[in-house]
């Protein structure tokens, strides 16, 4: 295996080039498809595509982005960290919870990590990260809402 080959099926190597956009978005699995296929599509064409992550629903996205998760995206937008703990200490906060958060991040491919001299530097690729949620009614709920006049 060479040193930029991927450690494993889904890591990417390290000399990967990375789109600037980031969009997580929440649309159902039919409709996440279609714009994956479009989105392939365009790449194979030569065009700049942003990199998705996607959740069939709402409820799962705001479960793992939650607001010091967003933090920790945002400051690792702004520089990335030495180590885990350096992030930890940026951060204030307790390494072990900055652990499993920067964790959690890397298993929905929102943040990614150099090795270097043992230590897991983490940080975030892209210079913009868009978040979309789309909220639809519900096929049951054709009365009229509060709302309507």
């Amino acid at each position: 295996m060479s040193k930029n080959s991927p450690n494993h099926a889904h890591e990417p190597p390290e000399d990967v080039e990375y789109p600037s956009t980031l969009r997580i978005t929440s649309k159902p699995f039919e409709e996440h498809k279609e714009s994956a296929l479009d989105r392939a599509a365009r790449w194979e064409d030569g065009e700049d595509v942003p990199h998705v992550v996607n959740f069939q629903d709402a409820s799962r996205l705001q479960r793992i982005l939650t607001p010091r998760r967003l933090d920790l995206v945002r400051s690792l937008m702004d520089a990335p960290a030495d180590s885990i703990r350096s992030l930890a200490d940026r951060l204030d906060r307790d390494i072990r919870q900055v652990h499993d958060d920067v964790q959690t991040l890397h298993e929905y491919r929102i943040v990614h990590f150099r090795e270097e001299g043992g230590a897991k530097q983490p940080f975030i690729p892209y210079d913009t990260v868009k978040i979309e949620v789309e909220l639809t009614k519900s096929l049951g709920d054709a009365s009229e809402s509060p709302a309507s006049a």
